[in-house]
């Protein structure tokens, strides 16, 4: 019992997949292209051929190139700062505005005058093509009125713009100006004037865009000065009206405030200062006469301060006489006259000090008073210096409003003065950013178009594009067989083999075995002489076997094809037409697990697709190996075997089945390979052939040909033109469908099998006929030249 694992696919096996499935899709690619390149030859050198043609008939265009720049460098010397309406500064967005400008209809005008282009016939006729022309001959047959001259300039500003091509380079702030057109001297002028019009129109714009800012600036000057002077005087007469004076850059009432509140800080201070030595002397005085620290100590810190001379005199001479007294008091004694003389004295002094101390708090008491009044003075002058203060800060508020309007009419009257010089001096002396750095001219103006490089390029490419296209549009349309691979896939069923087509008459080295024996190698020669004595020695023992089960067969009914295309499988046994025969004999005797199915049924589709001779090749191939086969032509309404095999049968199948005939008498021999024909002969044709074929009669006839017969071939009708083959379930084990190469119709044998199930469910493969295989390797991207001599050579085939 045969078992069968299956398991998810690794992924190795995977990458195998996907590496078989590109190499599939480069070997269908290289195989259309190696089946369809005439075609697509043809197709390349046509589209070359138009491209040849263009060239030829195109008219020549040239191209002149000026290149502009946009300098964003300042003459400072001429200009110094921007005026209304002035420049701007330069930035990509207004390079990109240039472009356009220099694309514009008042440029191409501008152009037109001044090189006078209309009345130029280089330029108002030139070529524009296809569409002119067509144009122009339109308007030989309806002619039209003369066009004004307003529409000759738009005319002409349409062919300018037309022809012009304006490109910024890169993101700098260069502009290329490219002018095409039949002739280089124009092409160059053209640019040249494009580039030379725009510097003037750019010029021409900042001059009226400064002159009318003059006139602006001019009278909105003169109202900034009257606004500007009346401002002026508003303050003048506000200053007048408050009483307010300027002195030094401030205002009377504040310097005033500042001098009286010094005055009154200095009054303060010296108050103080009197006060204090008023009282200090007032406490010396209260002291006690005879105290001597007063004289030596208070007295002291007194005179210090007041800087009184003669109190400093008393004081010093005081304080020699104590020093005196001291010593003499130790020296002689403090009775001593002496000593008591310079104490009286020193009492004098002491008296003489607080004398001129009353003197002197005397006068403090005077300097105190008047620093009291001065203080009093100053503080009455400050309070009503403070109170004008106020007053004048509540009209200088306004003051300074009215001050900051004059300031600011007087400031925009200055800045109006100065954008007006400005103005003035760019209307007098305009300059624009624009320059021209390289001028078009006629040496350097290349051939632009047709470009011949290109355009045959072009037609290379586009020629292999539609070739591509025409290749895969006629695969589309050839909807026959021509692969095996193509038979296994739409019709699901397997290619038991591809037959290769041959001529009717004997081919090179078709003949006998024996013959081609000279022909191989020793080796080869051997392997032939042992498959010829195995093959003569089945034969005289099928030979013997026939003649004793057909002792009595007539002689007239042997086979005699010796030149016949079923036949050339026994005279070539090495070639690939045999090769294919023996494969599907292998297919049918291990089709059953082993158990060959006897009733082999050969069909087609359509008429003429090889069935009659695939089955008489099969069945002289199957009778050569010993086995006792039987050929029956069951093709009731065109027994076509028959007329090639038995034309002078009188009886067959038909009179087998209705028993007018015993089935000895109607059967024919090959003397050769000793297969036996059932021919089948009609009088006439007759409707109900159909209705024969399922008849218990024919069912008996075939169980009673099982049993003398190993292998019975049927050729059957073919399947669209008539139903007979659905009327042989219960006489055949299973089908054969032969598909005719390049000829068979995919649509047709589909159609053809979903309408004969019966055929579909017992069809044991499918056999691909008249082949030719030098054309199917180019067909075949799954065989990888499979069907190539080089792979059969070594084997002996000789076709």
């Amino acid at each position: 019992m045969l078992q069968t694992r299956i398991s998810s696919p690794s992924p190795a096996q995977v990458q195998g997949t996907d590496s078989a499935s590109l190499e599939q899709t480069v070997s269908s690619a290289i195989g259309l292209v190696t089946r369809q390149y005439p075609v697509m030859i043809i197709t390349v050198l046509v589209c070359l051929g138009l491209a040849g043609t263009y060239l030829l008939g195109a008219t020549k265009r040239y191209t002149g190139t000026a290149v502009l720049m946009i300098d964003s460098r300042k003459m400072q010397g001429l200009q110094t700062q921007t005026a209304v309406g002035g420049d701007n500064p330069i930035d990509s967005a207004m390079v990109d505005s240039q472009v356009e400008v220099l694309k514009s209809e008042t440029i191409a005008a501008a152009v037109i005058r001044d090189l006078r282009l209309l009345d130029s016939p280089a330029f108002m006729q030139e070529d524009a093509g296809l569409l002119s022309g067509l144009s122009q001959l339109l308007s030989s047959f309806f002619p039209e009125e003369k066009p004004s001259d307003d529409g000759l300039m738009r005319a002409a500003v349409g062919r300018i713009q037309s022809g012009l091509t304006i490109k910024r380079v890169g993101f700098s702030y260069v502009i290329e100006i490219a002018y095409q057109s039949t002739s280089p001297e124009l092409a160059a002028r053209i640019a040249n004037a494009v580039a030379e019009n725009y510097i003037t129109d750019s010029l021409e714009s900042k001059y009226q865009a400064s002159r009318r800012a003059a006139v602006w600036l001019q009278d909105r000057l003169k109202e900034l000065r009257a606004q500007a002077s009346a401002a002026e005087r508003t303050v003048v007469d506000y200053k007048a009206k408050n009483n307010i004076v300027d002195a030094g850059g401030r205002l009377l009432t504040e310097q005033q405030l500042a001098e009286i509140n010094s005055a009154l800080t200095e009054a303060r201070a010296k108050r103080a200062e009197a006060q204090a030595k008023l009282e200090r002397i007032t406490s010396i005085l209260n002291a006690d006469d005879n105290d001597s620290r007063v004289i030596l100590n208070d007295l002291g810190a007194v005179n210090d301060s007041m800087a009184n001379p003669v109190i400093t005199k008393l004081r010093q001479t005081y304080l020699d006489y104590a020093g005196r007294a001291a010593d003499w008091s130790n020296r002689y004694g403090p009775t001593h006259l002496a000593v008591v003389n310079l104490r009286n004295q020193m009492r004098e002094i002491r008296h003489s000090i607080i004398d001129e101390l009353r003197r002197t708090a005397e006068g403090y008491k005077s300097d105190l008073a008047i620093a009291k009044a001065r203080e009093e003075s100053s503080q009455k002058s400050l309070n009503e210096t403070i109170a004008v203060s106020n007053d004048t800060s509540q009209a200088q508020i306004v003051l300074k409003d009215l001050e900051s309007n004059a300031q600011s009419a007087r400031a925009l009257s200055e800045n109006f003065l100065q954008l007006y010089m400005v103005s003035v001096q760019q209307q007098s002396f305009p300059i624009t950013e624009a320059r021209v750095i390289t001028q078009a001219s006629q040496l350097s103006t290349p051939k632009t178009s047709p470009k011949t490089a290109l355009v045959l390029l072009a037609g290379i490419v586009g020629g292999c594009i539609l070739s591509g296209l025409m290749a895969i549009f006629l695969e589309m349309l050839d909807r026959v067989f021509r692969t095996v691979h193509q038979v296994e896939r739409l019709l699901q069923t397997n290619c038991l083999a591809s037959i290769p087509v041959i001529g009717s008459e004997p081919e090179a080295g078709m003949g006998l075995p024996l013959k081609l024996i000279k022909r191989w190698s020793p080796l080869s020669r051997s392997r032939a002489e042992a498959w010829s004595r195995s093959s003569e020695a089945a034969g005289k023992s099928l030979r013997a076997d026939v003649g004793r089960t057909h002792s009595r067969s007539s002689p007239d009914r042997l086979l005699t094809i010796d030149n016949s295309v079923g036949r050339f499988a026994i005279n070539s046994p090495f070639s690939r037409f045999a090769e294919a025969l023996r494969s599907i004999k292998l297919a049918a005797d291990l089709s059953n697990f082993g158990t060959p199915h006897k009733v082999l049924g050969i069909t087609s589709a359509l008429p003429n697709e090889g069935k009659s001779t695939v089955s008489e090749a099969l069945a002289q191939t199957t009778a050569q190996s010993g086995l006792r086969t039987l050929l029956i032509d069951g093709d009731l309404r065109n027994p076509s075997l028959t007329d090639r095999l038995a034309r002078s049968a009188d009886a067959g199948l038909i009179e087998a089945v209705f028993g007018k005939a015993d089935l000895k008498d109607v059967i024919w021999v090959d003397p050769q390979t000793n297969l036996h024909f059932l021919p089948c002969v009609a009088a006439s044709r007759f409707s109900n052939s159909s209705d024969l074929l399922a008849s218990p009669q024919m069912e008996k006839l075939f169980q009673h040909l099982r049993e003398q017969y190993d292998r019975i071939i049927l050729d059957l009708s073919p399947m669209a033109p008539v139903i007979d083959v659905r009327a042989t379930g219960g006489l055949v084990d299973s089908y054969i469908l032969i598909v005719e190469w390049a000829n068979a119709k995919v649509d047709v044998v589909e159609r053809v099998l979903r309408e004969n199930p019966l055929v579909r469910e017992h069809m044991l493969g499918a056999v691909l006929n008249k082949v030719n295989l030098a054309a199917m390797n180019r067909y075949d991207s799954y065989s990888g030249g499979y069907y190539r001599n080089r792979y059969y050579k070594r084997y002996g085939y000789v076709d």
